[in-house]
């Protein structure tokens, strides 16, 4: 028997809890395949307190607020592991471009003219709504003005990690690489106290910092024990630019200069080779692959299945909305795992249980907070997703952990909790409701700052 509330129990008394959720199926990911039928699971103070029958829920427990949930599955929170939130405001602005025309031509002008705190605090607040209304409840950013990357998180009731962005160049938000640093980090103090929101070091990528930048924040990571968020091996042109300027390759780089470690998260890592895959594993890295924006951009497609063998941590990222068009982590599961199988030439390459993984706890692992969040566990903050299995479209089912993959969509997200709270709710037949967004505020929004930047769209 637990310790919670031993004293009731033994008196058959039932426990008062803030929440009980009955649910048809609860997958907690942890361990893999593990799927549990008619179960509840009790929330209280943030936390899972239990998971137990509904029928000896109803003994156990006395709950402030029960919901019935018999035609739903439980997930944990979804995390997004790599995205640009307040890019969603260039959603489909420059589309069928390769990636350094892209860049250069639509996306730099248009971020050099327009990014400002408010395009920062408008752009991620519309990223947020859609993320939670997909079953995202933790997103790891990368974007200026960090400060109103959090803001706009804390607003919609959601976790973030905020990277704090540094490039030489100079833009709205800082002049140069030690001013982005110190901008970075007083953002990060500003918000060190709030619980749904982390921060990590962003360098943007190989080839808009200098090596004495990256030592400079290999040293403050140290000292801070911050993580570390970078663009690795996206395009041919990224690699082909570092041999020309470098004589090695971007990896080889980062290797000599002391960035390879456990806090290293990088995204994307399309173009590797198998030594650079092996080096990966012995340092303990974690790659966020974002299958979506690599197919758009035509940069190609991440080794998954190689990464996976070799023991790379591998987790899902979205990319930012203006090089993927959605954020949406139902989305990438599937496809991560039907690219895998098909760039392999094995269907068990990458199954649906593990695809899962990579978007749950596979995430929080490469994050630090696998103790915390990533699963259904007791003990861990109550970061839930219900989805809900009726619709004609999605039937019949068998296998509900394979049906969340290669079926289900974010449009059968129903409830979406964090730390217990609810922040998200689908109504049959109405537009969904979230506890801190207005859709008017949203759609406002979008309309705004679609007229300021028609002029890059095409």
């Amino acid at each position: 028997m637990s310790t919670y509330d031993q004293n009731n129990s033994e008196q058959n008394i039932p426990s008062k809890v803030q929440t009980a959720i009955e649910a048809r199926w609860i997958v907690p990911v942890v361990p893999r395949n593990q799927l549990f039928e008619h179960c509840t699971l009790i929330v209280d103070q943030g936390r899972i307190v239990d998971i137990l029958p509904t029928e000896q829920a109803r003994l156990k427990y006395a709950a402030l607020q029960t919901l019935i949930l018999n035609e739903h599955v439980l997930i944990p929170g979804l995390i997004n592991l790599h995205t640009h939130g307040a890019m969603t405001l260039m959603r489909g602005m420059a589309d069928d471009l390769p990636l350094m025309t892209w860049l250069q031509q639509y996306t730099w002008p248009a971020e050099k003219q327009f990014v400002s705190p408010h395009f920062v605090r408008d752009g991620t607040l519309l990223g947020c709504a859609e993320m939670l209304a997909g079953g995202t409840t933790y997103f790891n950013d990368m974007y200026f003005f960090p400060n109103e990357v959090a803001e706009s998180a804390v607003k919609a009731g959601m976790r973030v990690n905020v990277g704090l962005v540094v490039m030489e160049s100079a833009t709205a938000y800082a002049n140069d690489a030690d001013d982005y640093l110190q901008k970075g980090l007083e953002a990060r103090d500003a918000w060190r106290d709030n619980s749904l929101v982390r921060a990590s070091l962003a360098p943007h990528a190989p080839y808009t910092v200098e090596n004495r930048t990256f030592e400079n924040i290999i040293t403050y990571a140290e000292q801070l024990g911050l993580n570390i968020h970078t663009h690795l091996h996206e395009s041919r042109d990224e690699i082909a630019q570092s041999l020309t300027k470098y004589g090695m390759r971007p990896l080889q780089r980062l290797e000599q200069l002391g960035l390879l470690g456990p806090n290293l998260v990088a995204a994307h890592g399309v173009h590797l080779e198998p030594e650079e895959i092996h080096h990966l594993a012995s340092y303990g890295c974690h790659i966020a692959h974002c299958p979506t924006s690599n197919l758009k951009l035509a940069n190609g497609i991440a080794p998954v299945a190689g990464l996976l063998q070799a023991g790379v941590n591998v987790a899902i990222g979205t990319d930012g909305a203006a090089s993927n068009n959605r954020q949406d982590m139902f989305a990438e599961m599937r496809l991560a795992a039907l690219l895998a199988k098909g760039t392999s030439g094995d269907a068990t390459a990458l199954p649906a249980a593990q695809a899962l993984e990579m978007a749950t706890i596979n995430a929080a692992r490469a994050l630090g907070q696998e103790g915390e969040i990533g699963s259904l566990e007791v003990g861990k903050l109550a970061d839930v997703v219900a989805v809900k299995m009726t619709a004609s479209e999605i039937q019949p089912y068998f296998q509900p952990i394979s049906h969340l993959v290669y079926s289900l969509g974010r449009e059968h997200v129903s409830h979406v909790w964090v730390a217990g709270e609810l922040r998200y709710q689908q109504l049959e037949g109405q537009e969904g409701i979230y506890a801190n967004m207005e859709p008017a505020e949203l759609k406002e929004i979008s309309a705004i700052w679609q007229t300021q930047l028609s002029q890059y769209g095409v």
